[in-house]
């Protein structure tokens, strides 16, 4: 097909670009289509019957025409479909639509298939890992609910939860909870409350229903908000037997709407009651810890005397031996040193001069006093000293 060549200068017809539009659009030929009717007109009579297809992950739709006998009379608005069309461009109003030439509803068994596809999916991405898993808040400053408006899953959540803790704040957010835009309005509102910095908490809740009630909540477009949300994420969709893949994500997955109650906020009566018990015990320990103490201070004196007393008599008792062994070792080396005493005395004895004065010898010196040790060294008088004394003598030379 040619490219049109336009400029300022040279525009084309309105009825030429339509032309050309609905020539490209017919090239496309018949396609199936996956989609979920989100409104239904059947007027008994008409030739032609319209609906809007909507597309279950995103806020896009079609107008769909379905001659008479194509669409089948047990889909309504909100049944999943599939269905065989034509794509069409009305020139006059410049619109797209489908023109049906089969419908197929889409089976609860294919649904289920699609799920467990689609699960698997997501598992293998990581979706689902528990590490991913936040802890929910203690006490939270503001809890985001999103549920439908006036709606027994909001009336559970919030008064079983200022039952249990009084004045606990809520940012409510009502939307479509089944339906064609469920998923959009759902996804929307907790974009808005993840935003919020004074919401510490967001519960998605809604009653039991249907499997294809619930389909909503296992939307991929959904479960991949969760995941991303900042905001740690309480599920409570259903009964504790309806499992939407909505909990295999969310960060805490409560079994019904009273559930998420007490998972989001304390008891504050329970919590009060312990703190009375925990306070009672701490009272008990401290009790019995001084009653302890009296018990030894009482007894102390009497410890104490026994003490000092055992205490003065093992040290008499040591210093009574330490002086006995003093005098013993006195005495040894008293003993020690009179033996050592008359060692030397005999041995001074044994050299002295005195004793061989004593055997008979003479010390004879001169005068000067020096000693004769020859018969000419005596000159003169000489003083002689035997053992006895001294006394002078005159040498006689012969």
């Amino acid at each position: 097909m040619a490219r049109l060549e336009t400029s300022a200068e040279h525009p084309v017809p309105v009825r030429v670009v339509a032309i050309r539009l609905g020539e490209w659009i017919a090239r496309l030929g018949e396609i199936w289509v996956d989609g979920q009717i989100a409104q239904l007109n059947r007027r008994p009579g008409v030739a032609t019957q319209f609906l809007v297809l909507r597309d279950p992950d995103a806020n896009i739709s079609l107008s769909v025409t379905c001659p008479r006998g194509v669409l089948p009379d047990s889909v309504s608005e909100g049944t999943r479909v599939v269905l065989r069309a034509r794509p069409d461009f009305y020139l006059e109003r410049g619109s797209l639509s489908l023109r049906a030439l089969e419908v197929r509803q889409v089976g609860l068994g294919e649904l289920l298939a699609r799920l467990d596809a689609l699960r698997r999916l997501l598992a293998a991405e990581g979706v689902f890992a528990p590490d991913r898993k936040r802890p929910l808040p203690f006490l939270p400053h503001t809890i985001g609910l999103i549920t439908g408006r006036a709606s027994a899953a909001e009336r559970d959540v919030v008064e079983n939860a200022r039952r249990r803790l009084p004045g606990a704040r809520f940012r409510i957010e009502n939307v479509a909870m089944q339906g064609t835009s469920a998923v959009t309005e759902v996804v929307e509102a907790l974009r808005r409350l993840d935003r919020d910095p004074e919401v510490d908490v967001v519960v998605i809740a809604r009653g039991g229903g249907s499997v294809e009630d619930l389909l909503p909540f296992s939307n991929e477009t959904l479960v991949r908000a969760v995941s991303d949300a900042r905001t740690p994420v309480v599920s409570a969709i259903g009964h504790e037997t309806d499992t939407p893949l909505l909990d295999l994500v969310s960060d805490v997955a409560a079994s019904t709407p009273t559930d998420a109650a007490k998972r989001v906020v304390p008891d504050l009566a329970a919590e009060t009651a312990e703190i009375d018990a925990l306070r009672q015990r701490a009272r008990s320990r401290v009790r019995a810890r001084l009653d302890r103490e009296a018990e030894l201070m009482a007894g102390l004196p009497e410890r104490l005397r026994l003490t000092v007393r055992l205490r003065l008599e093992r040290e008499t008792s040591d210093v009574a031996a330490s002086r006995d062994r003093a005098r013993r070792r006195l005495a040894a080396l008293l003993e020690a040193g009179r033996a050592d005493l008359a060692h030397v005395q005999a041995r001074v004895r044994a050299l002295s001069p005195q004793a061989t004065l004593d055997r008979g010898y003479a010390v004879a010196r001169r005068a000067d006093g020096a000693v004769v040790r020859s018969p000419d060294e005596a000159t003169g008088r000489l003083n002689v000293r035997v053992a006895g004394g001294e006394f002078d003598a005159d040498p006689v030379r012969p």
